[in-house]
C-alpha cells in the first residue's frame, strides 16, 4: 500500500473515528530514553487502554518498559492468535484502535490469523511484534522470520523499523492509516536492539505527513444529488447497509434517512444493528440464511442504495442470476476498490458514511419532491407478502431435545433490555445467533465475517468485556470451535473478564454437516466429534462455574442462573438437536431468491 499526504493532528483523527485523543506535548528539552520507552510514550499518546500479548526474547525491552508504567493495561494471553482477536473484539465493540503485542518468529506467525480476521472486516489495529537485531535479520536467526513479508498481504500497511528515532513517528502513521479511511489492521515489526538503544525523545508528533494516503471523507455533492433523484423516483426501493455504518459510526444518520423516507432496509452480518431489527422497517439479515422478504427485496427492487456493504458472495450469491433483474444501484464506500468491483453500479459515491449520509438527508430535506407514496405502498404489501412465507419459523419438535434457536431466543427475550454485547465463533451457531438475536443497536454484535474465523469467541468475549465491565457480555459458540481457544479460560480468571459462554453443543462440525448433508450425500466425512471433554469439568478445572443442560424446560433457568451470577464466568453447555440444520438456506452458486427454507425442499 502507498501511503499518501495528509496532515492530521491525533485530537482530529481520533475525533473522526470516535477515539478519545490524547496528544503528548512537544517536551521544552529532548530526554534520552530507550526505543521502547519511546513506544510506551507513543501508546500513551495514542490514547491506549490495554494491550493484550504475550512476552518473548525480542520484546523484553518493551515488557520492562510496560513495567515501568502503569497508565496502560497488559493482558497476558494464553496464546498470540488470542491477543489479537482480544484486541480486535475491544476494537469493535469501541470503534477505538485495537493493540496487540507479540514476539519474533512464532510469535508473529501464532498471530497472523488474528491479524487477517481484523483485515477481512476492516478492523482498526496496531499489532507490535518483536524482531531479531537488525545485524541478524536475514540470517535465518533463532526466532526469525519474514514478519513485513508474511503479513503483507493481510494488512492495511507494515512497518520494520530499523532505528529508534523512528519509532514515534511510525507510531504516529500505524495509528492514523489504522484508524482512517477504511480502517485496517497495521503491524510496526520492531527488532530488538531498536527497543534497547537510546534516542532523544522530543514529544510525540502532534501532526502526520505522508505521501500517497489521502482518504477521500467528504463525497461528491453532484453524485449525492443523482444518488437523491433515484431514490425520490423509486418506485420499489431499497436500502442495502453492511459494516462500513458500523465502522464510520453512522448508524444514527442511517435511522434518519430511513425513517425519512420509509423505506425497507435490511443489514448484512456485519452491519446487524446498524438498524433496529425491532422496527417493522427492517426486513432482517439478507444473504445466503437471510430471510425470504431481505432477498426478494434485493433480487427485485428497482433503486437499490448499498451503503458501506460490498455486495460480497455470501450476500448476493450467483452474480449472473442478481444481473438478470434490472435495477439502478448507488454504492457509497469509503474504498473506491470496493465500488463495481463485484456488481456494476450506476451512481459511485466515495466518501465517508456519515458525512455521506449527512448530507443526503439534508438534501432530501430540502427537497420538494417526495417519494411516490402509492408505489412505495404497494411495494411494502408485496413485502408483506414476501413476509408471509415465515422464512424464520422453526419447529420445536416433540419437546424433548433442545432446539438452538430455541437458546438464542430465549437469550434474546431474557436480555433485550440490558447493555448487552453478543459474540460469537464461526458455524450453525453463528448464523442462528444472527438470525434470533435482534439487535437494535450497534456494535453489539461481535463475529468474524469476511475470514470466517473459528476460535474467536472467547476472545472477543475478553475484549469486549475488558472494554465494558458494567455490560452483560455472552459468547455464543459450538463444542468446535470453542475449543480453538478454550486456553482463554484461564486468561478471563487472571483478569476477572466474567464472561457467559453458551456452546450450543451438537456434537458435530455442524456446518460441515448440513453441507454435507446436502451436497454430498449425507457423507459425515470427519465432522463428527467423537471426543469431546466434559466441558462442565473443565470449566470448572479453569476457576469458573460449568452448567450442563439438556432439556429445553431448564434453558431459560440455566441462563438465568448464569446471569445471577454477575462475577463469575459461566460455561453452559447445552445439548442440542444434531441434526437441525440453518435455514433458510442459498446453495452456493445459486441465485439469492433460490432459497431452502426447510428440510422439506431437499
Amino acid at each position: 500500500m502507498e501511503i499518501s499526504k495528509a496532515e492530521i493532528t491525533s485530537a482530529a483523527a481520533a475525533n473522526a473515528q470516535g477515539q478519545a485523543a490524547h496528544p503528548t506535548p512537544s517536551s521544552a528539552e529532548p530526554v534520552e530514553l530507550m526505543g521502547s520507552e519511546v513506544l510506551m510514550k507513543a501508546l500513551q499518546a495514542e490514547g491506549t487502554e490495554f494491550v493484550w500479548g504475550y512476552p518473548g526474547g525480542a520484546v523484553l525491552y518493551i515488557y520492562d518498559a510496560l513495567y515501568k508504567q502503569d497508565s496502560i493495561q497488559h493482558v497476558l494471553v494464553r496464546h498470540e492468535q488470542a491477543a489479537v482477536h482480544a484486541a480486535d473484539g475491544y476494537a469493535r465493540a469501541t470503534g477505538n484502535v485495537g493493540v496487540a503485542l507479540v514476539t519474533s518468529g512464532p510469535g508473529l506467525t501464532n498471530a497472523v490469523t488474528g491479524i487477517a480476521t481484523a483485515y477481512m472486516d476492516s478492523i482498526p489495529m496496531v499489532i507490535i511484534s518483536g524482531q531479531v537485531p537488525t545485524a541478524a535479520i536475514g540470517q535465518d536467526a533463532f526466532q526469525e522470520c519474514d514478519t513485513v513479508g508474511i503479513t503483507r498481504p493481510i494488512v492495511k500497511h507494515n512497518f520494520l523499523v530499523k532505528d529508534a528515532r523512528d519509532i514515534a513517528m511510525t507510531m504516529k502513521k500505524a495509528f492514523h492509516i489504522a484508524r482512517t479511511g477504511r480502517p485496517g489492521p497495521v503491524v510496526v515489526d520492531i527488532p530488538k536492539d531498536v527497543s534497547f538503544k537510546k534516542t532523544l525523545y522530543a514529544g510525540y508528533p502532534q501532526t502526520v505527513e505522508m505521501r500517497s494516503y489521502n482518504p477521500v471523507k467528504k463525497g461528491h455533492g453532484g453524485q449525492i444529488r443523482k444518488a437523491l433523484q433515484l431514490l425520490l423516483n423509486a418506485k420499489r426501493p431499497y436500502i442495502y447497509t453492511g459494516g462500513g455504518v458500523l465502522l464510520s459510526n453512522a448508524s444514527q444518520e442511517l435511522r434518519t434517512l430511513v425513517d425519512l423516507l420509509g423505506y425497507p432496509v435490511t443489514n448484512t452480518l456485519m452491519g446487524l444493528g446498524a438498524y433496529p431489527a425491532s422496527d417493522p422497517k427492517f426486513l432482517g439479515m439478507l444473504g445466503m440464511h437471510g430471510t425470504w422478504e431481505a432477498n426478494n427485496a434485493m433480487q427485485h427492487c428497482d433503486v437499490l442504495l448499498a451503503v458501506g456493504a460490498r455486495f460480497d458472495d455470501r450476500v448476493i450469491g450467483n452474480v449472473k442470476h442478481f444481473a438478470q433483474n434490472e435495477r439502478k444501484i448507488i454504492h457509497i464506500d469509503i474504498d473506491p476498490s470496493s465500488i463495481s468491483k463485484r456488481v456494476k453500479v450506476d451512481v459511485p459515491i466515495v466518501g465517508d458514511v456519515k458525512d455521506v449520509l449527512t448530507e443526503l438527508i439534508t438534501m432530501i430535506k430540502e427537497s420538494s419532491t417526495k417519494p411516490d407514496g402509492g408505489a412505495l405502498e404497494a411495494w411494502w404489501k408485496t413485502i408483506a407478502e414476501w413476509r408471509g412465507r415465515k422464512s424464520m419459523a422453526y419447529s420445536l419438535g416433540d419437546g424433548s431435545v433442545i432446539k438452538p434457536q430455541y437458546v438464542v431466543e430465549t437469550l434474546w427475550n431474557m436480555t433485550k433490555d440490558a447493555d448487552t454485547y453478543i459474540t460469537s465463533d464461526v458455524g450453525q451457531h453463528q448464523m442462528w445467533a444472527a438470525q434470533y438475536y435482534r439487535f437494535d443497536e450497534p456494535r453489539r454484535w461481535i463475529n468474524s465475517g469476511g475470514l470466517g474465523t473459528m476460535g474467536v469467541g472467547i476472545p472477543y468475549a475478553m475484549g469486549v468485556k475488558m472494554a465494558r465491565p458494567d455490560a452483560e457480555v455472552f459468547c455464543i459458540t459450538g463444542e468446535g470451535s470453542v475449543q480453538m481457544c478454550i486456553q482463554e479460560l484461564s486468561t478471563c480468571f487472571q483478569y476477572n473478564t466474567p464472561i457467559k459462554i453458551c456452546a450450543l453443543n451438537n456434537r458435530y462440525l455442524g456446518m460441515v454437516r448440513q453441507w454435507q448433508q446436502i451436497e454430498y450425500s449425507s457423507r459425515y466425512s470427519h465432522s463428527y466429534m467423537d471426543a469431546l471433554p466434559d466441558f462442565v469439568k473443565l470449566a470448572e478445572a479453569y476457576g469458573h462455574v460449568g452448567l450442563l443442560i439438556e432439556h429445553p424446560r431448564d434453558v431459560e433457568p440455566a441462563l438465568r442462573e448464569a446471569r445471577r451470577l454477575k462475577d463469575r464466568t459461566v460455561f453452559m453447555d447445552f445439548r442440542t438437536d444434531p441434526t437441525e440444520n440453518v435455514f433458510p438456506m442459498v446453495q452456493a452458486g445459486k441465485g439469492i431468491t433460490e432459497m431452502l427454507l426447510g428440510s422439506e425442499d431437499l
